[in-house]
């Protein structure tokens, strides 16, 4: 007869050294740090907390660098820089230079394909993120199924660069929550 062990509690697992706590920041390479952070800033409120890598200094492009962060040889680091958004985890955008740089990630590609910000007004939200320079890809939708209820909706937005970001609200319990072992995560 094999038996388990019983699950810890959330609160006993986050005070156990060693353990998972949550996202501290979300690295985001942008073609532009400048534009990328006032992106940002208009359509998130988000504030730069401090550059680790101003523009002006030489790029990184050691092999101890590329080896690190695993990137191609032909790749160098550039600028760096760690923002704050009111809640929740931090942005750190990364500039890169060199030959071989993709295009940003469709949400089919493999891989972490897109960041969901959670809002409390999504019509607000979007059109602030709009005037920062935002496409929408369609209008918001409701949420369906379990994560349905009143008010639930979410829209996908793309950054100026390309990237996919998801605005979404839930005010109302999501029934999906009811029977999974802990609740989603709420500012």
């Amino acid at each position: 007869m094999t038996t388990t062990a019983p699950r810890a509690s959330s609160t006993a697992a986050a005070a156990t050294p060693g353990n998972v706590r949550g996202i501290d920041h979300i690295g985001l390479t942008v073609p532009d740090i400048d534009r990328a952070t006032d992106f940002f800033v208009d359509g998130f409120a988000a504030v730069v907390l401090y550059d680790r890598f101003l523009r002006s200094e030489p790029v990184r492009g050691e092999a101890d660098v590329q080896r690190r962060l695993g990137i191609p040889h032909t790749m160098a680091q550039g600028a760096l820089r760690m923002l704050a958004l009111p809640n929740g985890p931090g942005l750190e955008l990364f500039e890169y230079h060199g030959r071989g740089q993709r295009d940003a990630a469709r949400p089919s590609d493999l891989g972490w394909q897109h960041v969901a910000f959670y809002v409390d007004d999504l019509d607000r939200a979007l059109a602030r993120i709009e005037a920062a320079g935002g496409r929408r890809y369609a209008d918001p939708r409701d949420l369906g199924g379990n994560e349905s209820g009143a008010g639930n909706r979410f829209v996908y937005v793309g950054t100026p660069w390309g990237s996919t970001l998801e605005l979404i609200t839930y005010p109302t319990m999501q029934a999906g929550e009811l029977s999974a072992p802990r609740p989603k995560w709420r500012v």
